[in-house]
């Protein structure tokens, strides 16, 4: 068996995570080799982010139906989730924003009722 053998190769040695592992199949082209493998590696280095963002998800789920004791209907449940899911950019808007905001479009909706 040759040293360029994946489980003999002196890169593929030593290694503590799989990031090291995926970064040196890139190093000494074994990626190429073994793209299957290659590709289920950062399967694997991506899944923690995808699961971290579905569990905030139903976490502000459980939290907003649970506040509100599921007296809710959906299009209210799905506006509300928004803004919780997004209270970094929510927390930019102030309460005149937004009333201004309200007072812009109920003008605007009663002058296309006016004019039709």
């Amino acid at each position: 068996m040759s040293s360029n053998h994946v489980p003999n190769h002196p890169k593929l040695q030593n290694m503590s995570s799989i990031a090291d592992l995926c970064q040196r199949l890139v190093e000494t082209e074994k990626s190429t080799i073994y793209p299957l493998v290659d590709k289920l590696i950062r399967l694997i280095l991506t899944l923690p982010v995808s699961t971290t963002t579905t569990e905030r998800a139903f976490s502000a789920i459980k939290i907003v139906k649970t506040r509100l004791h599921n007296q809710m209907e959906d299009d209210f449940l799905v506006n509300y989730l928004i803004v919780y899911i997004e209270k970094e950019i929510a927390e930019r808007f102030t309460i005149d924003m937004i009333i201004d905001n309200f007072l812009f479009y109920e003008r605007m909706t009663s002058t296309i009722k006016i004019n039709m």
